[in-house]
């Protein structure tokens, strides 16, 4: 039997869906903002300097307080959250890769600023009933190499499988996505020990997923994008 082709695209419920993207201005974050608002979503991109969207330093609570505050004041509520703010991992220093208090400042860059935001966002998303959220780690979380961008991707990981178990039944789930390197032009070729490249898009298809109301049943899950490392089976 000959399968036809089709040009019908998925609905992902997203209209009208109020999505938080911390970091929009970034690589993965514009590409968040740019599907969801294809798909008639309400896409409000955060970073500390933004032109649209609100303005928020994820490293201080009284900013992340008062964006938002902003945000529910404009909308009514928040139905998903995108934390994609943190230095990419080729600008981590790695002459500095096992100083602690490096690591501490990574930790606090992408760790703890998704647990802050996501801290700031929940109850209100415990008070609907509803809400997605989702984080961008790395592949880093399960290889060796770089201490720091191991540590702050691993810990990333265990904050949002442990605020899942918390919130597991409240109708909110919590999932991260660990992309391999992000490039606008990802190569086919996937090397042993390595994980695949992919595009911004690759990983923003798989978020968009993840904070739809498709994805109810996913959570406290950790997804590889790219081709998970090649020659590893458990992590």
């Amino acid at each position: 039997m000959e399968l036809q082709n089709t040009e019908e695209n998925m609905d992902l419920q997203l209209e009208d869906r109020v999505i938080l993207v911390v970091g929009g201005r970034g690589l993965i974050g514009s590409a968040v903002v740019d599907l969801l608002r294809k798909e008639g979503a309400i896409a409000i991109p955060a970073s500390r300097s933004t032109t649209e969207g609100v303005q928020l330093d994820a490293s201080q609570d009284d900013s992340v307080a008062e964006a938002v505050a902003t945000v529910l004041e404009r909308h009514g509520r928040i139905d998903g959250l995108v934390v994609a703010a943190a230095p990419a991992a080729g600008t981590l220093d790695s002459s500095t890769d096992s100083d602690p208090a490096e690591i501490l400042k990574a930790l606090d860059a992408k760790a703890l600023t998704f647990l802050r935001v996501a801290k700031a966002v929940v109850p209100a998303m415990q008070d609907a009933g509803y809400g997605r959220v989702v984080g961008v780690s790395g592949q880093n979380a399960f290889l060796t190499g770089s201490m720091t961008g191991s540590m702050r991707n691993a810990a990333l990981i265990v904050a949002a499988k442990n605020l899942a178990d918390t919130l597991a039944g409240t109708g909110v789930s919590v999932n991260t996505v660990s992309p391999g390197p992000v490039t606008t032009e990802p190569s086919a070729a996937v090397e042993i020990g390595k994980p695949g490249e992919s595009s911004p898009e690759d990983v923003a298809n798989l978020i968009l997923y993840l904070v739809s109301p498709l994805a109810g049943a996913v959570s406290g899950e950790s997804i590889a994008v790219g081709h998970r490392v090649r020659g590893v089976t458990a992590f």
